[in-house]
């Protein structure tokens, strides 16, 4: 095993012979299905289900069409960074980011803003490494279900801890990126930022939910195959203090995404998660049992004895025709055949499951794509023994954002023309939440051994809560460099239980600019 990664490290430094470069574009779901049509064409072999997207030259036409849209207002301001500087050796550009908008709360009969400033900047040297910092201040008076999400959690959904000032929110966001690409077989990059592992708009292994992360990772790709390995220190601020200050703890994280065909793609996955403390303080740090990035980690970590959070998945995606494409994931948090394999209701069947279906071009339409999936989530799954090592970070989940013991069925459309950007999303979500001091297994930060009851689980359980959410969103894209853009947009939420029957129905306008993500499709956190 040995000499073959040796062999693998020696083959990839050294293959430099083929000139890479090396781009950064963070994910954002919007703005990558607008690449459909190329990831999920028969004819390509896309290693579409790790995201952010490494330099592909299949996508690069398409790319670049996207980034230098025709139509629209004329002049640098609307095609071009705010400051771009180009030679042969380098590249910088600079972008102040403005994201402004006002809303009306028509349930809660009140006004609702978000206003943020940012500014990014980034480029390249020579034509392998890559840099990208974005940050962020931001304020926002929030409606009440988002506002109460926050109370509950005290992180400003994916994006960090929220201070409040009278009815007024404020928090910082900081992303920044170091990507080395020596050659088309290997990246090495460093930064605070987040990781998607899957096809779908869900992922029940690794999401873009939560907070960015500090992170290193390297990703080989060979043929058809790429495989990422990534270490991660994350803060989680809801975990039992042993000191003064919020637990930290650490993560790995193994992908290889093995593209069998023109149509076939597998997917193999595991993480590990442990403590840099333990529950009575006793100090741990990195374990570095963890570090070969040519393992499977389960076996590793139980021949270690140790009580860590190990994680394994799977997934798979199936090109039908070129307008549709069938995916799936599978979880597995916890294994014991005797429970796994009856109907039994066991609390220790922590499993999560995705299948889903999407495409482009639908009706024939140029650039009209789609996506409907349902996503499953069995109680307690993503916890742990110890709170500290549960399936979060900054306490919010890094799988599916409702944490666990959930079921979800969601549409998306989204059509653009020019730069004219048409999206709507459909959710029905069916989930428990904890009840009576009762743990029914859908906050993560409840230990697991502690269930409400051994047997006879089942989704939904606890206070039954069921949700309706509808989002529509129109925009108009003045810059596509930093996504500056004029947007509309509508929402109709509603969550029932036997507790409490909250509605929202806003509508709001406003400038919004760059490519992070913002979900407005989460569910109640805690009973309220």
């Amino acid at each position: 095993m040995k000499k073959i990664f040796t062999a693998i490290i020696l083959f990839v430094l050294t293959g430099g012979i083929v000139k890479a470069q090396s781009d950064y574009q963070p994910y954002s779901y919007q703005f990558y299905q607008k690449l459909n049509e190329d990831v999920y064409s028969t004819k390509t072999r896309v290693h579409s289900s790790l995201k952010p997207f490494l330099d592909d030259s299949l996508l690069k036409h398409h790319y670049d069409s996207l980034m230098n849209s025709a139509g629209g207002f004329k002049g640098r301001f609307f095609s071009e960074h705010q400051i771009d500087v180009k030679s042969n050796k380098a590249t910088f550009y600079a972008d102040l980011l403005p994201d402004f908008n006002l809303s009306r709360d028509f349930s809660g009969k009140k006004n609702t803003s978000f206003g943020s400033l940012g500014l990014q900047i980034g480029g390249t040297v020579g034509s392998q490494l890559s840099y990208n910092i974005t940050g962020y201040e931001n304020r926002a008076q929030l409606p009440e279900y988002l506002a109460t999400y926050t109370n509950q959690v005290g992180i400003v959904r994916g994006q960090a801890y929220g201070s409040l000032y009278g009815s007024e929110y404020r928090w910082s966001y900081i992303t920044a990126l170091v990507s080395y690409t020596p050659n088309k077989y290997l990246n090495v990059s460093a930064g605070r930022d987040k990781t998607f592992i899957g096809d779908g708009y869900r992922s029940v292994l690794l999401s873009d939910y939560a907070s960015p992360y500090p992170f290193f990772k390297v990703t080989a790709t060979l043929g058809d195959v790429r495989y990422m390995a990534m270490w991660t220190y994350m803060d989680d601020p809801l975990s039992a203090r042993v000191d003064n200050n919020d637990r930290k703890k650490f993560a790995v994280f193994h992908y290889l995404d093995w593209n069998v065909s023109d149509r076939l793609a597998l997917g193999f996955f595991d993480s590990v998660i442990w403590g840099a403390k333990d529950d009575e303080g006793h100090q741990r740090g990195f374990d570095f049992t963890y570090i070969n990035p040519l393992i499977f980690l389960r076996p590793v970590e139980a021949s270690n004895g140790s009580p860590d959070n190990a994680l394994l998945g799977f997934t798979g995606r199936y090109k039908i025709t070129d307008g549709i494409t069938a995916y799936g994931q599978f979880a597995l948090d916890e294994f014991e055949s005797k429970n796994f394999f009856s109907s039994n209701g066991s609390s220790r069947n922590k499993y999560a499951w995705q299948i889903g279906f999407r495409g482009a071009n639908l009706f024939a339409v140029k650039g009209l794509n789609y996506l409907i999936e349902t996503n499953n989530v069995k109680p307690y799954t993503y916890s742990e023994r110890s709170s500290v090592q549960n399936y979060a970070d900054n306490g919010e989940p890094l799988a599916h954002p409702w944490g666990a013991n959930l079921r979800e069925v969601v549409g998306l459309l989204n059509y653009s023309y020019k730069r004219f950007d048409f999206s709507g999303e459909l959710d029905y979500g069916h989930y428990g939440l904890d009840i009576n001091g009762m743990n029914y297994g859908k906050d993560l930060f409840q230990l697991y051994v502690d269930p409400s009851r051994q047997y006879g689980n089942y989704t939904g359980q606890g206070l039954t809560t069921n949700m309706v959410f509808l989002e529509g969103k129109i925009a108009y894209l003045l810059n596509p460099k930093y996504n500056l853009r004029i947007e509309l947009g509508g929402l109709y939420r509603t969550e029932k239980n036997d507790q409490f029957h909250d509605k929202t129905a806003m509508l709001s306008f406003g400038i919004r600019s760059s490519f992070r993500s913002m979900y407005n499709d989460i569910a109640s956190y805690k009973a309220h």
